[in-house]
């Protein structure tokens, strides 16, 4: 290819993997059902987009590497801790069982349907066990089933990517390893990859837990390093000995996760944006690789194998998995509906099928077709099902806002107890013990101590919480805790806006929206409320009264919609308006 191909080809496929991406966020689908049908599409229309003729021998070692940073930063997500209870007991067998009914499903069901070997149906069987955060995570965002299946569901899928990648290369190497040596011959090679793969990434935490510990690297320089340390680990367990690189680079992240002292942030914006070009690209470039002749003769065998993971060793292994604990019938079930293939399945079909063709492995080259429509027949059928699914079987997220309230001034009550009224489920969190006792005595729920601290000290994700509300009488407190927090909860996150003539040191100068208009300042809301006025609920319908202001709108499907300084929302039909009164007279609450 000339030069000029090569930069048309490069610049087409991030155009197409970013455009892909748009479209589908637009259309609020999975990404990958965008991605596949373009860069097949692609790839069948144009030559000037195919990896190998763009890349050559270099586009299986970066794929390699752009797997290992995937795993790596899934890794990172793998915090044991986290697992508790019946959740636990569900996940592990997920893993380990889910794993091994899956891959024996796939494995004996590919030998008749495809005409393919052992060796090549037992590949497919394990590139078929895995999901993946980057698929189920988008899903289940739209979807909005209960906390406890989310968890579990995007639990399963991070661990089970790191899973496959390494059970993948471990029987990609036991394959390739097949040359006539004995049973013993083959597991010293297993072992060796593993061994290699492990050390590796083992010397790589290290190595990241001494820098990320010992030097002030900031944000920005502490994130490249770990992409370098990554990159440069996984590449050269591949360079000792094939492929190794996924063990290391799943340890490296699993271990920064769990080893003591280091407080990684749940969100981490350059990985997570580098992770989701990467995805982009993966996917337009893999897919441009499928060509129409490949699919001719594996389309029909492929939907029945699918029909069969769907249907049939799916639902046992969601069965099988939680058996004997506290899961519903429902919860069970939506289980038995949701995995959904990936990135790497795509990718580690990429990377080991055309090793097995060059080593003469019969049907290695209906590896990648097949895990092609594999992904696409799932993504597209959890895809568009999985809501009505969930719906049918009362496994849906109660559509009401759930926020959490900080600080425990007597307004700030007043109000968790306004939004209570409302219908919304409230939870409070407040430093000073008085304050707590004061939320205690009004029968508000009282978030744990160590839920805020997490979220703003180590940067944990609220779960479950759908918006914060920062209403201390600390007006620094506030604007650092909403810089803070804008990245750890799934909605807004909103303070008050300090009066006009503060002096603080970081209140006055810090972006972002405040609620309630320039005239509710923090001290203004405290004296109205000291002078009388308190905080009611009404119909938005009979409108505002004069001398009251608008606060929030309820809306009839549970969303809070607050009033902020930019801002102040249209009532609407059914929506619930909670205002401040007028001052009348100095009256205790009734819940004191």
């Amino acid at each position: 290819m000339t030069d000029n191909q090569v930069l048309e080809g490069l610049g087409l496929i991030v155009v197409l993997a970013v455009g892909s991406q748009l479209l589908a966020s637009r259309l609020r689908i999975p990404a990958l059902i965008v991605l596949l049908p373009v860069g097949f599409a692609a790839g069948a229309l144009t030559d000037v987009v195919h990896p190998d003729n763009l890349l050559g021998d270099a586009f299986s070692p970066m794929v390699s590497l752009a797997v290992a940073v995937i795993l790596y930063e899934a890794g990172l997500g793998l915090d044991i801790r986290r697992l508790h209870g019946h959740m636990r007991r569900v996940v592990v067998r997920l893993i380990w069982l889910g794993a091994l009914i899956t891959w024996a499903g796939a494995t004996v069901l590919a030998v008749p349907l495809l005409g393919m070997s052992k060796s090549a149906a037992v590949m497919l069987g394990v590139i078929l066990i895995v999901s993946g955060p980057t698929v189920v995570g988008p899903l289940l965002d739209f979807v909005r089933p209960t906390e406890r299946l989310q968890r579990i569901l995007i639990w399963e899928g991070s661990l089970i990517d790191a899973v496959g990648g390494i059970l993948g290369a471990l029987v990609f190497h036991a394959v390739v390893a097949n040359d006539g040596r004995g049973p013993a011959g083959k597991i010293g090679q297993f072992a060796a990859s593993s061994a290699i793969g492990l050390v590796g990434g083992a010397v790589g935490a290290a190595v990241l837990w001494l820098l990320l510990r010992r030097l002030n690297l900031g944000e920005v320089l502490g994130t490249t390093v770990q992409l370098a340390a990554a990159v440069g680990v996984a590449a050269a367990c591949d360079a000792i000995r094939d492929d190794t690189g996924l063990i290391a680079a799943v340890v490296m992240g699993m271990a920064l996760a769990n080893l003591p002292g280091m407080n990684l942030p749940a969100r981490r914006p350059f990985l997570e944006t580098l992770v989701s070009l990467i995805i982009g690209l993966l996917f337009i470039s893999i897919s441009a690789t499928v060509t129409p002749s490949s699919l001719r003769h594996v389309v029909l065998p492929t939907l029945v194998l699918v029909a069969a993971l769907v249907l049939v060793v799916r639902p046992l292994v969601a069965f099988v998995s939680t058996l004997g604990t506290d899961v519903p019938r429902g919860e069970r079930a939506f289980i038995g509906w949701m995995a959904p293939r990936g990135i790497v399945a795509a990718a580690t079909a990429s990377t080991f099928s055309a090793t097995l063709v060059a080593g003469h492995v019969g049907g290695a080259q209906k590896i990648l077709p097949a895990t092609f429509l594999v992904i696409v027949t799932t993504v597209t059928l959890y895809g568009l099902s999985a809501h009505p699914v969930a719906r049918r079987l009362g496994v849906l997220r109660p559509a009401r806002a759930r926020p959490l309230l900080v600080g425990g001034d007597p307004w700030a009550v007043d109000l968790g107890l306004a939004l209570r009224t409302a219908g919304l489920d409230v939870l409070m969190w407040a430093g000073q013990e008085r304050q707590r006792d004061l939320i205690r005595a009004a029968g508000l729920p009282l978030a744990p101590g160590e839920l805020l601290a997490a979220a703003t000290g180590e940067g944990a994700e609220l779960e479950g919480i759908t918006g914060v509300l920062l209403l201390t009488e600390e007006d620094d407190f506030n604007a650092l805790a909403s810089a803070h927090l804008s990245g750890t909860v799934d909605g807004f996150v909103h303070r008050l806006g300090p009066p006009s003539s503060s002096h603080g040191v970081v209140a006055p100068y810090t972006p972002g929206d405040t609620l309630f208009g320039g005239e509710l300042s923090r001290p203004e809301l405290a004296r109205r409320y000291e002078e009388g006025a308190r905080i009611v609920c009404r119909p938005a319908g009979e409108g505002v009264p004069d001398g009251h202001a608008l606060l929030f709108l309820v809306r009839p499907d549970g969303r809070l919609d607050p009033v902020t300084r930019t801002r102040t929302p249209e009532p609407g039909a059914g929506d619930t308006a909670v205002v401040l009164g007028p001052p009348v007279s100095r009256k205790a609450p009734a819940w004191t």
